[in-house]
């Protein structure tokens, strides 16, 4: 059985401006065992459960902008972190990692909270693992808001890229194959039009006192569906059919610095009939992880579009 490795407590103490107490359920997996998921609740579910989904490498904290305005709107919040990444609990045996495995963790984990009636805000792997949930049972959701993210499915490159992955995306995917450490804090700074402060950036390194930690940080990059036959596409390309039949509002708030996801703006909006019935919008002064950058700018417009759920 792999090891499991647990980051320390005191390692998310006093972390700036996440005033959130943690919360914990156990998911089972055949190989692994019991895994303990770390997730923040916050608020009541007036209107429905807005679950919040982060991507590579960060965790729940890169929420907490969005968390409070959401909760005060009438909506009980639920922003988990992904096995191997924030407060949850991390394999230490990269190959243990998979984007089934990841996807089943995840529709575990809702299974287990009983979510229904939920708006999926995703970004970065947040949408490949997301929506790919939110295909098994299309009719649990009042929406999605997507932001900076995709969901590949080899097929050709979305209008005005040469070559998806491209340029950004290929070379991460074979830094992270080939590192066996991974400066998780240089990374998310180094997407960022202007950089964070550095107390912000510790909070981003705390779930990983070493780099033994960091197996599915590394790992999760080199999962991405970027070929035909990479595991992963069938289940997309079934993923994609249901979206194209999903009515429901999907809006996009993606920014207007991020290269590596840009192009898939378009391609929602174009293939998901839901698009038709949301409000879209730009952020203006942000990279891929708009949320820390630009946060403020992007609660606003989440709060705006819950607003107009049920009335679209």
């Amino acid at each position: 059985m792999s090891n499991i490795l647990r980051t320390p407590d005191d390692r998310f103490a006093d972390l700036p401006d996440f005033p959130f107490d943690p919360h914990y359920l156990t998911i089972e997996d055949p190989q692994l065992g019991a895994l303990r998921m770390h997730y923040l609740d916050e608020g009541i579910a007036d209107h429905g459960t807005v679950l919040m989904l982060h991507g590579e490498p960060s965790w729940s904290y890169l929420y907490r902008k969005l968390v409070g305005p959401v909760a005060a709107a009438g909506w009980r919040v639920i922003a988990p972190d992904h096995i191997g990444f924030g407060r949850s609990d991390k394999p230490a045996d990269r190959g243990v990692f998979s984007y089934d495995r990841y996807v089943g963790w995840m529709r575990q984990f809702i299974d287990r909270l009983g979510l229904d009636r939920m708006v999926l805000v995703a970004q970065d792997w947040g949408g490949p693992i997301g929506l790919r949930v939110l295909a098994d049972a299309p009719e649990r959701y009042l929406g999605v808001f997507a932001t900076n993210t995709l969901l590949p499915n080899a097929e050709p490159p979305p209008r005005g890229v040469d070559d998806w992955p491209g340029p950004i995306v290929r070379p991460w995917i074979e830094h992270c194959r080939s590192s066996d450490d991974l400066a998780v804090s240089e990374v998310i700074a180094a997407t960022f039009v202007q950089r964070p402060g550095e107390d912000v950036l510790a909070a981003y390194d705390a779930p990983f006192p070493d780099a033994s930690y960091k197996a599915a940080a590394l790992a999760l990059t080199t999962l991405i569906p970027a070929e035909a036959d990479s595991p992963g596409i069938a289940e997309n390309r079934a993923a994609w059919k249901v979206l194209e039949s999903f009515e429901q509002p999907f809006a996009t708030a993606f920014s207007d610095n991020d290269p590596s996801t840009a192009a898939w703006e378009g391609v929602f909006r174009a293939r998901i009939p839901g698009a038709a019935r949301a409000p879209h919008s730009r952020i203006d002064n942000a990279g891929h992880f708009v949320q820390e950058e630009q946060g403020d700018a992007l609660a606003k417009d989440l709060v705006k579009f819950l607003a107009t759920l049920g009335k679209a």
